[in-house]
């Protein structure tokens, strides 16, 4: 379980939009997200993703999780700590390169340990808000857009990835798993860091899940799988 990066050439940015607060409302139904606020929220939804799929998936035991409230859910959370170590060594780094404008998907791939066949990919594709790029301005939310709408939407994803166990094959024998992070070619590289292939399934399935956004990031959900023999 090494960190890796692809490299992307796509690149998108934007400006903060500070706007004053009005002490008059609900702050808890209004708080609006900033840039970095945002990034952070993208951010954070990758990494219980990752949580999210290593159990839902069983690609370790169901003893080595640990029960937390998150998004209004009970999720699930690796205490294995080797796994902990990955995730976060993968964490530290993707926080900065969120805030940076330079990710643009972030993959989770499992592979079969013997075969060293990847046999599920889940592509989260993340688009950065420009103001330059009035033609996919309809795939943001509006700047005003409550938090607690988002965290709905969020929470809607993880539901739908729980029920994915209905439709995606079941995973036979030992499975390992990577993370691929997509980033700017200009992208500041941690030396433990490789770049990759795309680890892509080879003659799979494809099903399109839930997305959410806020005013400055949009995130898109796909999982490939391998159709059983």
């Amino acid at each position: 379980m090494e960190p890796e990066k692809r490299k992307s050439s796509s690149k998108t940015s934007s400006s903060k939009d500070k706007r004053p607060k009005d002490k008059d409302k609900d702050e808890s139904k209004t708080h609006k997200l900033s840039l970095k606020g945002s990034s952070r929220l993208v951010a954070e939804f990758f990494q219980y993703s990752i949580h999210t799929i290593l159990f839902q998936r069983g690609v370790y035991p169901a003893e080595d999780f640990t029960a937390v409230k998150k998004y209004g859910l009970n999720m699930l959370v690796s205490a294995d700590d080797q796994v902990k170590a990955y995730i976060k060594k993968i964490m530290s780094q993707l926080d900065k390169w969120m805030v940076g404008g330079k990710i643009s998907k972030l993959v989770i791939v499992i592979t079969d340990k013997d075969t060293g066949e990847h046999v599920e990919r889940w592509q989260f594709d993340q688009q950065e808000n420009s103001s330059s790029a009035s033609a996919t301005t309809a795939l943001f939310a509006e700047k005003d857009k409550p938090e607690a709408e988002i965290q709905a939407e969020i929470a809607a994803i993880f539901r739908q990835i729980t029920a994915s166990v209905t439709f995606l094959p079941q995973l036979t024998g030992d499975c390992t798993f990577n993370v691929l992070v997509y980033a700017d070619a200009d992208s500041d590289v941690p030396v433990e860091w490789g770049d990759s292939d795309a680890k892509e399934i080879q003659n799979g399935e494809r099903v399109q899940l839930r997305g959410f956004s806020t005013a400055n990031h949009r995130v898109d959900t796909i999982v490939s799988y391998r159709l059983g023999d």
